[in-house]
C-alpha cells in the first residue's frame, strides 16, 4: 500500500473505503474499497477533499479477494454442497440436500493456520437440511498471493454432507407390564415418528418379557424378517431386573458401548449385529425432542461405523440445556 496524489491513482484500487457526506441528502461509501481509480473519479475524490489516497501496489500474481474465496470454497467443498457468494470476499457453502454433515477438523485446522484465510462451520456429525448453511470463508487482505490461495486449495475437502439411506427398522420392546397388557405401550408410536422423519421404514415391532433369551429370540426374529436396524426400548437402566442390555449381548450383538455421556440419553447401547447397527433406547428418547437419539441415529442412517471413542467424544456438547435453540427437528424444549 502506497500514498499517491489523486491525479496519478487513475487505473489502481483503493485501499480502504471512502467516505462521502452530502449534508441532507447522502452518507456512505462512494468508493469501495478496490475500486478502480477510474478519471471520470478525480473531481468527485477532490471534492471529498481527497488530494492523496491510499492505493494498492499490486503484482502480477495478486488475487482478488472473490477469486479467492471462490475457488478456496470450491476446492473445501465435498460432496453435495453447494457454493453461495455474499460478496466482498465472502463465500457460503450450503446442503444440497439433507443429510449427516462431516467435517474434517484436521483439514479445518489446516487450512486456517494461514491467518490470511478464514474459514468457519457449525459442528460436525449433525442432520442438516437441503439449502442449510454449513461454513463460511473468506480471505483477509483484498487481495492474497497466487502463493497462498494455492495452499488453501491443497488442503482439500474440509465439509460434506452424506445423505441417510432409508433403514428397514424392526423394533422389540420390552418389559413385563407391557408384554403381559397391564399397561399399553407408548414408546413404539413415538419411535415410529423419529423413524419416519429420517425417512425409514419400521417394519414391525415385536414385545417380549424380562427374559433374556425371549429378548434375543425377537432380536434375532427381527432380523430374519429383513430388518437393517433394530431399535430396543424397555429396560435399559442398571437395575437387577432390567434385562435387556443382557438379551442383546445374548442374541450375537458385539456390544461397542453401554452407556454415553449425553443428558438426555445416558443409558443408550449402540452394539453390531453381523453388521447391522442395534441401538438400546432408554425412555427419555419417548419423552424429549432432542436426545442421544438425533444424537447417533442419523449419523448410523450415513454409514458411520461409530465406536467406543465417538460415543465418548459427545460428551462435549452433549448436555441438552433445554433451550429450544438447537438444530434438531421437532425439539419442543422452551417453547
Amino acid at each position: 500500500m502506497k500514498t499517491i496524489r489523486t491525479e496519478e491513482a487513475v487505473g489502481m484500487p483503493l485501499a480502504h473505503d471512502l467516505t462521502q457526506i452530502l449534508p441532507g441528502e447522502y452518507k456512505g461509501a462512494r468508493f469501495k474499497k478496490g475500486h478502480i481509480v477510474a478519471q471520470e473519479d478525480v473531481p468527485v475524490l477532490l471534492s471529498m477533499g481527497k488530494d492523496h489516497l491510499y492505493v494498492l501496489e499490486l503484482s502480477a500474481d495478486d488475487v482478488h479477494e472473490d477469486e479467492a474465496g471462490r475457488r478456496i470454497a470450491k476446492a473445501a467443498a465435498g460432496s453435495n454442497v453447494t457454493l453461495r457468494p455474499k460478496g466482498e470476499g465472502k463465500v457460503e457453502l450450503l446442503a444440497a440436500c439433507r443429510g449427516v454433515l462431516t467435517v474434517d477438523e484436521t483439514a479445518l485446522l489446516r487450512l486456517i493456520d494461514d491467518d490470511e484465510v478464514m474459514f468457519s462451520t457449525i459442528h460436525s456429525g449433525q442432520l442438516v437440511g437441503q439449502g442449510q448453511l454449513l461454513a463460511g470463508t473468506r480471505v483477509i487482505p483484498l487481495y492474497v498471493s497466487e502463493k497462498t490461495v494455492r495452499r488453501a486449495e491443497s488442503v482439500g475437502v474440509v465439509v460434506r454432507v452424506v445423505p441417510m439411506r432409508r433403514a428397514r427398522v424392526g423394533m422389540v420392546t420390552t418389559g413385563r407390564e407391557i408384554y403381559l397388557g397391564r399397561i399399553p405401550d407408548r414408546f413404539g408410536d413415538i419411535l415410529k415418528q423419529k423413524f419416519d422423519r429420517l425417512g425409514c421404514e419400521v417394519i414391525g415391532q415385536v414385545f417380549a418379557d424380562d427374559d433374556e433369551e425371549m429378548i434375543a429370540n425377537c432380536i434375532r426374529q427381527q432380523r430374519e424378517q429383513g430388518a437393517d436396524f433394530i431399535a430396543v426400548t424397555g429396560g435399559m437402566s442398571v437395575d437387577p431386573d432390567d434385562r435387556t442390555p443382557a438379551g442383546i449381548r445374548r442374541a450375537g450383538t458385539r456390544i461397542i458401548t453401554y452407556g454415553a455421556p449425553v443428558l438426555p440419553g445416558a443409558m443408550f447401547l449402540l452394539g453390531d449385529l453381523d453388521g447391522i447397527p442395534v441401538v438400546g433406547l432408554p425412555g427419555c428418547v419417548m419423552y424429549h425432542g432432542a436426545s442421544v437419539f438425533e444424537l447417533v441415529v442419523p449419523r448410523l442412517l450415513a454409514g458411520e461405523r461409530l465406536e467406543r471413542g465417538d460415543i465418548k467424544r459427545l460428551a462435549h456438547g452433549g448436555l441438552c440445556r433445554g433451550c429450544g435453540t438447537c438444530t434438531y427437528p421437532n425439539c419442543g424444549f422452551g417453547k
